[in-house]
């Protein structure tokens, strides 16, 4: 009897893989939609690439798999066999780039594939919410087939794309951050006019006070580590410059003009954008070459004091590491913002544009009505009559986070001419500064379109 259940467990597994949606869900789980189900099944596929890419960046994986007899071309052999597997290829950041373009070309196919799709009813919808085991598949056969491109110019066209693209994901992931203060503002205040008025009030004053000290903590010890008196000029004009620019837009988010545009902003969100600014600071000035206006990039480089301010230094294939706090920060604020846009469903009509996402009221959950005759919970179908989301623009976001993690693990360092090692450069740090500019500027620009725009209804 047991052998028989645990048959019929593998075949209703099989038939899940194999078909939509709405069958990934088990006895034990609550009903969801099947949109939902099916963001968070791609943004899974994103987070294995992800651990992969993490398992062969570590340092010493080449030397484990040396060990391995016949494997490695320059490892030990088997008499009778030839190893052909170059292992500096499958270990260290060409790994990372090579796991990365696979996942970014298994989502820019379906982004192509997806185009125009409008409701569940569309064949092509069948192919977004089902056939899970096939895209696995589909998922493996290209990354092998990553792992064969020659190495040279492949390095270094790769890094730009990953300079460009993550540049946009750090916009996206600001927007995401902006819709999620934006709901946690608006809940809790529902949660006050229905309740304990004063609780609530007093969270919210609690919570943006401590994101507020956090970004200003941040500004202080910016300045402590990351410039020197007679040095770091930049890192003077990074730090000042975005320290007044989130007292700006903290004003303008209690103007009452604003406030009665937009009854729903508030200095919470200002006080998330500004600790996220701060990153996104201190994460540019940990990119600068110049070892002495940066302390932490020389640790992980050397990990012994220098007074002289190096060019460019030059990091050996096999060291490049992505645990220092920039990267570590870096991977918990994209966990943090893929798995948001997987369970969004947000309310805030600017950022559902700026998202490509509908905004319209979803179906009822009745859990008894989604388990079906053979006990299996089956998730909602809620995109019959339009999807929820733009399936296109939503694995369009997924390559930039391709992108994103290839730069985050290798701290955005640059191949150097001969593909042997990695080095920093300070076009990164204008890259990463400017998008913090850019941020703000988007920012700013949600606070004031009701009152500049006033033909259009930003309600």
């Amino acid at each position: 009897m047991g052998a028989c259940m645990a048959l019929c467990s593998l075949a209703n597994c099989a038939s899940c893989l194999c078909g939509s949606a709405p069958c990934l869900l088990s006895g034990c789980c609550p009903s969801t939609y099947n949109s939902t189900i099916t963001r968070l099944a791609f943004s899974f596929f994103l987070l294995l690439g992800t651990i992969v890419s993490i398992i062969m960046i570590l340092p010493g994986m080449e030397s484990y798999l040396e060990k391995i007899p016949g494997f490695c071309e320059n490892g030990m052999s088997i008499p009778g066999f030839e190893g052909k597997v170059n292992c500096e290829v499958i270990v260290g950041y060409k790994s990372v780039y090579r796991m990365c373009f696979s996942l970014a070309c298994f989502f820019f196919l379906f982004s192509i594939i997806m185009i125009r799709v409008r409701s569940s009813k569309d064949r092509r919808a069948s192919i977004q919410n089902g056939f899970w085991f096939f895209k696995f598949l589909i998922l493996v056969g290209i990354t092998v087939g990553a792992f064969y491109i020659p190495d040279g110019t492949f390095n270094t066209v790769w890094y730009y794309f990953g300079v460009v693209g993550s540049f946009i994901f750090i916009l996206m992931q600001l927007i995401l951050l902006v819709d999620f203060a934006h709901t946690w503002n608006q809940n809790w205040l529902e949660n006050a006019e229905n309740g304990n008025g004063k609780c609530w009030y007093a969270a919210l004053l609690f919570f943006t006070c401590v994101l507020y000290a956090c970004a200003f903590v941040a500004m202080v010890l910016s300045y402590v580590y990351y410039t020197q008196p007679d040095n770091c000029a930049e890192h003077k004009v990074f730090i000042s410059l975005n320290f007044i620019f989130c007292i700006i837009v903290s004003v303008v988010s209690i103007l009452p003009k604003v406030q009665d545009a937009q009854p729903g902003s508030g200095l919470l969100q200002s006080s998330l954008i500004s600790l996220y600014t701060m990153y996104l600071t201190w994460s540019a000035m940990s990119n600068n070459p110049n070892r002495k206006c940066n302390p932490s990039l020389l640790k992980l480089v050397t990990n012994t004091p220098t007074t002289t301010a190096a060019p460019s230094p030059t990091i050996p294939l096999g060291q490049v590491q992505w645990w220092d706090a920039q990267g570590i920060v870096g991977l918990v604020i994209f966990l943090f913002c893929t798995l948001y846009a997987s369970i969004r469903s947000s309310n805030n009509s600017q950022v559902n544009k700026l998202m490509q996402t509908e905004e319209r009221q979803e179906l009822a959950l009745d859990n008894e009505a989604q388990v079906g005759e053979d006990g299996v919970k089956r998730a909602v179908d809620n995109e019959e009559e339009g999807v929820s989301y733009s399936y296109s623009f939503f694995h369009f976001c997924l390559i930039l986070a391709s992108l994103y993690i290839m730069m985050t693990l290798t701290n955005w360092y640059q191949p150097d001419t001969d593909y042997k090692a990695m080095q920093s450069i300070m076009p990164t740090v204008w890259v990463k500064i400017s998008s913090s500019w850019l941020g703000l500027a988007l920012y700013l620009w949600t606070l004031v379109a009701p009152l500049i725009l006033t033909n259009r209804d930003f309600s």
